[in-house]
């Protein structure tokens, strides 16, 4: 189950994972969260 949390991101990363999100949605042609970027990214960081 997803849980809510608030985080402050700094912007340089925040920039870095837009990129990333618009990459996915123009590979897709789905739409893709900000949510699931940072879920992808930080699941690949964390294994």
């Amino acid at each position: 189950m997803a849980k809510r949390v608030t985080i402050m991101i700094d912007d340089d990363i925040d920039k870095k994972l837009r990129v990333l999100q618009a990459k996915l949605i123009s590979k897709t042609n789905e739409s893709v969260s900000y949510s699931a970027v940072i879920n992808k990214e930080l699941k690949k960081q964390l294994k």
